[in-house]
């Protein structure tokens, strides 16, 4: 049996996105049970790693640090160096015997954390979607659209290299692929809108978009309202929702269903655009990270998204006036 490793993190500052393709891929790894599959992932404030254990894969938990205040940019998600972060994550696999394929899912990693764990590993697969360092990896997975998709890793992977580029690739959960073969047909009036922020939502977009919905006319329509457990506003939205009659869901596992139930979808940019897309669920999206920056924007240009821009400068009128555009 194949034996495979994720190193993935999940966090309040990270969010559960790149936690939750990574269970998707490894659901997919393991059908026909030839693979035997390891997450390794740190104790992080906010982690969701119960979700890891909870789908009956094995959990190898890196240890708390105190954070190293000389840590910058992407490589704070790490709370340690690369060099001790690999070490760590060395020294545990060790204990593994042979692993045949390592999968790599985080923007603090590059290819100085790669090359020190290639000794020990078959194949390296990166998961990535900035495009901004350089990784030793045989295999490279980018499921987000870009206008600049087939060049922006020259450079910055080794020639032998397999790209796998654009939504295409995308990692979606089963479900989505069940909801597909009963895709509804809208016909362009709205009569539900589906909500859906993210795992987190550290900024309370929900809350924006929601106070946006009561200032139109929605009699008629079904608003359905979807946060994370781990959203620390989760509260706030339920009082909101049933004081204004919209349905509040948390943490929910038939999320492709209420998609194809709905005919608009206020939500953030990341992985769900490409369940969104995929469903051909028109949707009104607001950048939460610096990361969705460029993939929003270019997925406006064709237009396959209607994009408001970044967060920080998406007020509750602007979603008042995007909606205004649709028909209720």
């Amino acid at each position: 049996m194949k034996k495979f490793v994720i190193r993935v993190d999940s966090s309040t500052q990270i969010g559960s996105g790149h936690l939750m393709r990574c269970l998707t891929l490894a659901k997919q790894l393991q059908k026909g049970d030839t693979a035997e599959i390891f997450f390794v992932s740190r104790d992080l404030d906010g982690n969701l790693n119960h979700l890891i254990t909870q789908e009956k894969f094995n959990l190898i938990l890196l240890p708390r640090h105190n954070f190293d205040e000389t840590l910058t940019g992407y490589a704070k998600w790490l709370t340690v160096p690369q060099a001790v972060d690999a070490q760590e994550t060395i020294e545990r696999l060790k204990s593994l015997g042979h692993v045949d394929k390592l999968i790599i899912d985080s923007y603090a990693i590059d290819t100085q954390w790669e090359t020190a764990l290639r000794p020990f590993v078959g194949e390296i697969f990166v998961i990535d979607d900035l495009a901004n360092r350089k990784h030793n990896c045989d295999v490279l997975l980018d499921q987000n659209f870009y206008r600049d998709m087939e060049t922006r890793y020259n450079g910055l992977v080794p020639p032998h290299c397999k790209l796998k580029l654009g939504p295409q690739h995308a990692l979606l959960r089963e479900e989505f692929y069940i909801a597909k073969k009963n895709l509804r047909k809208r016909d362009g009036t709205v009569k539900n809108i589906l909500v859906f922020y993210g795992g987190v939502d550290l900024t309370n977009e929900t809350m924006k978009a929601l106070q946006a919905l009561t200032k139109i006319n929605l009699s008629n329509v079904t608003v359905n309202v979807v946060v994370g457990e781990r959203n620390s506003n989760k509260n706030l939205v339920a009082e909101f929702c049933k004081r204004h009659g919209f349905n509040f869901y948390c943490q929910v596992n038939n999320m492709a269903e209420l998609m194809n139930a709905a005919d608009l979808s206020l939500g953030a940019g990341g992985t769900t655009t490409w369940e969104r897309l995929f469903l051909e669920l028109p949707t009104i999206v607001t950048a939460i990270a610096e990361n969705q920056l460029q993939s929003s924007d270019d997925c406006n240009v064709f237009p396959l998204i209607h994009y408001l821009g970044y967060y920080d400068e998406v007020t509750v009128q602007k979603i008042v006036d995007a909606l205004k555009n649709y028909n209720f």
